[in-house]
């Protein structure tokens, strides 16, 4: 029971939950350790909240997981672990993830109430409307960043806001799409359907090509202009989250992305060099 109980937590999921540092990066609070240390902490009450969805998602998914060439290995799909389970485990990782909230803060604390609130609706309700599941989906990445802020104490910009809720809902029709390639997935489609895989496509793409766009235009604000020293390096990130997207996008259309796009980030090598560059890029500004 014990690997089975640490695999329905999807601790390779938890990834995600680095976007809670964004906000400590991007206000260049780097060398304050009580940031670092707040942000930390918000990062282990997220793992915990984000795991109580996982458990719950996977409990109301069992019927159709099972059918699904990849996700029928999932513990309840598989049989493995049961509804006891499913009816303790869920509650009891949102109290422990509000507790260590607390400890960060009352802000922080509200906002990551406000994540289990956003994503328990999305397990009962969001994730079989039409488009529905996937604003959902791109506010829950928001509001990680957004909780970030709230950890150190900033107040979130209006430039962070508009490139995260535009690419993470890149993010979430991307994995729509994975799901219309994949043979065999059918069932957790919901309410898409397979002729549905173009509209997907191309608002999939549009709103990634918007993502881009806002960072075209913070690059060129003048709140941007104070924060860095050679600003003009920073232009290179614009063709790379345009390449990564570009790329993720067409592999998604061909069915080869077999995997979450965060997950997939992590374990692609041109995804990881970009990030370099990226990175390389940042620091040359700074």
């Amino acid at each position: 029971m014990g690997p089975a109980l640490f695999k329905l937590l999807r601790p390779h999921q938890w990834s995600k939950n680095l976007l809670v540092l964004v906000p400590v990066l991007v206000s260049h609070q780097w060398s304050d350790p009580a940031a670092w240390r707040a942000a930390g902490i918000g990062v282990i009450a997220f793992c915990l909240a984000a795991s109580s969805t996982y458990v719950l998602n996977d409990w109301l998914d069992r019927a159709s997981d099972r059918t699904h060439p990849r996700k029928r290995e999932r513990p309840f799909a598989a049989g493995a672990l049961g509804r006891p389970v499913a009816l303790v485990l869920p509650p009891l990782l949102a109290a422990l993830a509000l507790f260590v909230a607390w400890g960060v803060g009352r802000p922080f604390l509200l906002t990551t109430g406000a994540y289990l609130v956003v994503a328990w609706t999305y397990c009962f309700v969001f994730r079989g409307w039409l488009w529905m599941d996937a604003l959902a989906l791109s506010v829950l990445y928001t509001l990680r960043v957004v909780a970030g802020c709230m950890a150190i104490a900033v107040v979130p910009s209006p430039w962070l806001l508009g490139f995260s809720i535009f690419l993470f809902f890149s993010l979430a029709a991307l994995k729509r799409q994975q799901d219309l390639a994949t043979p065999g997935a059918e069932a957790s489609l919901r309410a898409y359907r397979p002729s549905d895989a173009a509209v997907v496509l191309a608002t999939g793409m549009a709103t990634g090509v918007a993502a881009v766009l806002v960072l075209a235009l913070y690059l060129n604000s003048e709140e941007m202009a104070v924060l860095y020293r050679r600003p003009w390096w920073l232009w290179a990130l614009c063709p790379l989250v345009l390449y990564w997207l570009a790329r993720a996008w067409t592999l998604a259309h061909r069915g080869e992305l077999h995997a979450d796009p965060v997950v997939f980030a992590l374990r692609d090598r041109v995804s990881w060099t970009l990030a370099i560059l990226a990175l390389g890029c940042i620091v040359l500004a700074t």
